[in-house]
Formats: C-alpha cells, structure tokens, sequence
C-alpha cells in the first residue's frame, strides 16, 4: 500500500492519534536530516509514521543499523518495518525511551505533535530524550506553529537552549524544524 494511502487511512480512523494532515514532505525530512550531528551514534526518530524522516535520514548516510523508530500506531510500525528493511521499530511510545537499552544517542528526531500536548507530556517526553542523549546530543523537532514546541518552562528546567530553520514552505501545512541542545555550563 502507498504511503500516502496507509497515512490517510490511519488520520481517518485515529483523527486524534495523528497529529498531521498529511506525510512530512522531503524537504522538510532532508532538513531535519541535515541537523544530526556527524560522528558515531545512534539517532533515535520519535513518531516515525510512514517513513519520510527516516528515507530522509537513509539518504543523508544514516545507517539503518543506528535508527531506532518509535511509532504506537502498530499500522504505522508494521509499514515502517515492511518499507525498511532492518530498521529497529519499537511500538512504544516516545516517553518511554529510558526502559529501553539504547545507548550512544547522537539525536533525536521527533516528529510528535508537542503543541498539541501539556506540559506533563511535553516534559516527559523531551526529559526522556536529554536523559539518553549522549554528551553533545541534539533533540530535533518540527512543528506547525510559531513558537518553539517545548514550551519555555521544560527549556529553562533541562538548560537548554535552540536554533530554528527557515520555514519550509514545501510541507502541508508549512513547518519549521528546532534544533535543542543543552547550554553549556559557563
């Protein structure tokens, strides 16, 4: 089944498990890419859906070997495991990265809707993702809105700070991607 068709089909029987109308575009995929540091390391992508961020992070030279796909929905996971062959899914959700042994994460790369969620949420899945990250790791996010989608007080409580992408007009609906980091102790 196509892509865009196992998409459609889980927005019109899980409206409030997806949180997009439609797949990541390419462009918005390649940028997100761009933004995992190089080096060894595994990346760890957080709502994987379809697939685009994880062909966009095969194609930059992210070896399938060091991805590791968070995905609840099991439509979306048995896809992404048909689509990529030997890609490590785990049908799990993203806050609940610490029970698993994954080690050396370079970055994670999160497709989550984390304006649609609370704050609760948003910090435990955010505070998961720093609690693995390796030294110098990068938690990369995407959103539709305007602001930075972890909301102030989880940035200020995790010391970290940010960078942001032009707008990536490609995407339905246009989306920025935010790169956080932990600040440096000074």
């Amino acid at each position: 089944m196509n892509e865009f068709r196992v998409f459609l089909k889980q927005v019109l029987s899980n409206p409030r498990e997806m949180g997009a109308v439609a797949p990541s575009s390419q462009t918005l995929g390649r940028r997100m890419a761009e933004a995992v540091p190089d080096g060894d390391g595994n990346v760890v992508e957080f709502g994987a859906g379809t697939g685009k961020i994880t062909a966009a992070l095969l194609a930059a030279g992210v070896s399938v070997e060091t991805i590791r796909s968070f995905e609840v929905n099991p439509t979306l996971a048995s896809h992404l495991r048909q689509r990529f062959s030997g890609l490590k899914v785990y049908e799990d959700r993203a806050e609940n990265l610490v029970h698993h042994d994954i080690d050396g994460i370079k970055a994670v790369v999160s497709g989550l809707p984390l304006l649609s969620m609370g704050q609760a949420a948003q910090a435990a899945i955010v505070g998961a993702a720093f609690a693995k990250l390796q030294p110098g790791g990068l938690y990369i996010q995407f959103t539709y809105g305007p602001y930075p989608p972890v909301c102030k007080q989880i940035r200020q409580k995790l010391s970290i700070a940010w960078t942001r992408s032009e707008r990536i007009w490609g995407n339905i609906p246009p989306a920025t991607s935010y790169t956080f980091y932990r600040r440096s102790a000074v």
